[in-house]
């Protein structure tokens, strides 16, 4: 597995509850564009539609290569999920606070996947209660370390 980009604000910004992996309807010259490692995963969101997922604000680059088929480079593009899962994510986000953000792309065994995430958001104490934690796990693996 080749990680191609991260969404590490969705971390900072929600509480993530449960991953769903998830494939992506894509042209020629976006898996090119993929594989050369010329896309960003961040302020990118899902929306559900006619039981099916889209993915909107994903960049992703256009691949020098390509001539006039190029593509759009922040298209919707399709979520291939089971039905059960989208049900699942759609009936969750009709409550008040959920939403579904990707999280990283990756390759696996040559195709290209969308870790996505039920989310809750988080508050700013919140935020800075993680960032507080996170500080006090480097001081003690420093000390440890030091040892």
């Amino acid at each position: 597995m080749k990680i191609i980009a991260q969404n590490k604000k969705a971390r900072h910004d929600y509480f993530i509850e449960e991953t769903y992996e998830a494939g992506l309807q894509l042209l020629g010259s976006e898996i090119k564009s993929i594989r050369l490692g010329k896309v960003t995963v961040n302020d990118s969101f899902v929306t559900f539609k006619e039981g099916e997922a889209f993915v909107h604000n994903l960049h992703i680059a256009k691949y020098d290569f390509s001539n006039q088929f190029n593509h759009e480079e922040t298209r919707p593009r399709k979520l291939l999920l089971h039905k059960k899962e989208i049900l699942k994510m759609f009936s969750k986000t009709r409550e008040q606070g959920y939403t579904v953000v990707p999280l990283k792309i990756y390759l696996q065994e040559g195709l290209c996947k969308l870790e996505i995430g039920m989310a809750k958001g988080k508050k700013d104490y919140d935020k800075r209660e993680t960032l507080k934690e996170k500080d006090q796990e480097m001081r003690m693996k420093k000390i440890l370390k030091q040892r």
